[in-house]
């Protein structure tokens, strides 16, 4: 019997940060993706070397990968002319009042 649970991630490969930077780099979004990558990249990075643990690096790239995968479906939902400006305000969902 194994002691690693059933349902635990593989880690990403050594170099899907790198590989995942280039193809954020050659998307449309550019502009705002990679500072935004580089952003939690430097995040996870710092929580890494606190914690001495490579998860918080893992979950940035699995949280980019997820995020590139949806990309083509949040466009097309767009160019559908669907919208999200009929969305409701948290802050009224859970009853907080400023």
């Amino acid at each position: 019997m194994s002691a690693q649970p059933d349902h635990a991630p593989v880690p990403p490969a050594p170099t899907a940060a790198a590989q995942l930077l280039a193809q954020l780099r050659e998307s449309s979004r550019a502009g705002t993706w990679v500072p935004a990558f580089e952003q939690d990249w430097a995040r996870a990075l710092e929580d890494s070397r606190h914690s001495y643990s490579l998860s918080p690096l893992h979950d940035v790239v699995r949280m980019w990968q997820a995020r590139i995968a949806a990309a083509p479906a949040v466009e097309a939902f767009l160019a559908g002319g669907c919208g999200d400006s009929d969305g409701v305000d948290l802050a009224d969902v859970l009853g907080i009042r400023p």
